[in-house]
C-alpha cells in the first residue's frame, strides 16, 4: 500500500491507476478454492486469522507463504496435529513461528514484523482447567494485537474464595477489559461483571456433560445474566473474544496517549 501511493505522489501511476491497484491489492485469489482478504489488518488494525480446522496441511502451506510475505504475520488458529509438520517447516523457511499448542494457535511472521503495542491491559480468567485451552486461545490473539494479558486461571464459583483472589488481582492489576471463560452452568463471567467497572466479554465452553451440555447452557446461563455490562461470544469463541477485547484495548490507550 505504501509503494502504490509513493508511485502516485512521485506521478509514476495516475489515480486511476493506484485505485485499481489497491482494489488488486485488496485480494489475493491463491487458487480456485481461497481468495484471502489481505486488506482487512489494514483496515481493521487486527491480523488476519486463518480458521485452520477444515484446511489439508497442503493448502495451509500454500495460505501461510504466498500470503505472509505480503501482509507481514497472521494468526492461524485451530490447528489439527497434521498441521505440525507445516509449522515445522515454516519455522526452517524464513518465517518465525510461535504455537501455542494448548490454545490451538500459532503466529507466523515475516522476519523482522513486530506487532504493535498498546498500554492496555486485559484480564483473562478461567472457571476450570479444562477452560484454559479457550483462554490460551483468547489471550495469544489479544498479545497480538499488541495489549497486555493478566490470566488468572481455574477460579469458578464452586470456591467462591477463588473469585474473590481473581478479583482483587484484576483490580489490583488496573484491566480495561476482562475474558471470562467458564463451561458447565457458565456462572462465572456474571459474578465478574457483577464485581468490576470494566466490560466483561462471557465465552461459554464446550465442558459439560448431559442435559445442556456442550457448552449449551453456559451459552444460555451468560445470555440470560443479570449483571450489566457482560457481553457473550459464541461457544468456544476464544478467538472472537481475543478480538474484541483487543479492540477495547487499543481503543482505550490511543484515548491515554492524547
Amino acid at each position: 500500500m505504501r509503494k502504490i501511493l509513493e508511485q502516485l505522489v512521485r506521478g509514476v501511476i495516475t489515480v486511476d491507476e493506484a485505485l485499481k491497484e489497491i482494489r488488486l491489492f485488496a485480494l489475493e485469489q491463491i487458487d480456485n478454492s481461497i481468495r484471502f482478504d489481505i486488506g482487512r489488518s489494514l483496515r481493521r488494525d487486527v491480523p488476519e486469522i486463518v480458521f485452520a480446522e477444515g484446511k489439508t496441511a497442503e493448502e495451509l502451506q500454500k495460505l501461510i507463504t504466498t500470503v505472509v510475505p505480503r501482509v507481514g504475520r497472521v494468526i492461524v488458529s485451530r490447528l489439527r496435529k497434521e498441521h505440525a509438520e507445516v509449522l515445522e517447516k515454516l519455522s526452517h523457511g524464513g518465517l518465525d513461528v510461535e504455537v501455542n499448542e494448548r490454545g490451538r494457535v500459532a503466529v507466523i511472521r515475516r522476519r523482522g514484523c513486530e506487532k504493535p503495542v498498546y498500554s492496555c491491559k486485559i484480564g483473562i480468567v478461567t472457571a476450570g482447567t479444562a477452560d484454559i485451552a479457550v483462554a490460551e486461545e483468547a489471550k495469544t490473539v489479544a498479545e497480538e494485537m499488541g495489549c497486555r494479558t493478566i490470566a488468572v486461571y481455574d477460579v469458578g464459583v464452586a470456591g467462591f474464595q477463588r473469585v474473590l483472589e481473581a478479583v482483587k488481582t484484576l483490580k489490583e492489576e488496573d484491566v480495561d477489559v476482562v475474558i471470562a471463560v467458564a463451561g458447565m452452568e457458565g456462572a462465572l463471567p456474571s459474578v465478574i461483571a457483577a464485581l468490576l467497572d470494566v466490560p466483561v466479554i462471557g465465552v461459554p465452553t464446550s465442558v459439560g456433560y448431559g442435559a445442556g451440555g456442550g457448552g449449551v447452557a453456559a451459552l444460555y446461563s451468560m445470555l440470560q445474566a443479570c449483571p450489566l455490562g457482560l457481553a457473550v461470544v459464541n461457544i468456544d469463541n476464544g478467538v472472537n473474544a481475543g478480538v474484541l477485547a483487543g479492540l477495547i484495548g487499543r481503543r482505550v490507550a490511543l484515548y491515554r496517549q492524547k
